[in-house]
């Protein structure tokens, strides 16, 4: 089977409050951005608990886009870009939702499989509020979701230009957000 260029995989539990929003923001990404979504180079799937099948999907594909819900201790609705990296940082303690966690799955696989793995993987994360079971996405993720569907598509957009260019999307994003904080503050 020849190798799509780019995946896009929403994650999280939808009965589980801001767990949801990666499987959110992949629905309303696909429904608000068609013609990229529907692009022959894009594989798109969403991933209630991944957990180690997670590694599966990623066997196939040149790059890859997560987009999943974390809790760095950031307020809840704020935009997060991680890169292989800053993935690769997050200790075995992180918590998850999912069984095994996106960071613990991902070293695993890069440990058994690292010349199946893509080459660029990277992840757009959404801070969360409430995570109970039961509840519905809070008021600060359901108020993030525009811009993280926006953010989503530059993501894509990036990659599909070049797989590398999803390194250099994550030192953009920096950049400008640290410049709309520094705005709002003066």
């Amino acid at each position: 089977m020849p190798k799509a260029r780019l995946l896009v995989i929403g994650i999280g539990q939808a009965l589980r409050g801001d767990d949801a929003a990666g499987l959110e923001i992949v629905k309303r990404w696909q429904a608000g951005h068609p013609e990229t979504a529907n692009d022959a180079q894009v594989v798109v799937e969403l991933a209630p608990l991944p957990g180690l099948s997670l590694l599966s999907f990623l066997e196939c594909v040149d790059a890859a886009i997560l987009v999943d819900a974390m809790s760095s201790g950031a307020p809840a609705g704020t935009l997060h870009v991680l890169n292989q990296a800053d993935l690769a940082s997050f200790g075995s303690d992180a918590q998850s939702a999912h069984g095994w966690g996106v960071a613990e799955t991902l070293a695993l696989g890069e440990n058994l499989y690292g010349d199946k793995l893509p080459g660029q993987i990277s992840l757009l994360a959404i801070e969360t509020g409430t995570v109970e079971m039961g509840s519905q996405l809070s008021p600060a993720v359901q108020e993030a979701l525009p811009a993280a569907v926006q953010r989503l598509q530059q993501l894509v957009m990036q990659a599909l230009r070049s797989p590398s260019d999803l390194e250099s999307a994550k030192v953009n994003y920096l950049a400008e957000t640290n410049q709309s904080t520094s705005s709002k503050t003066e």
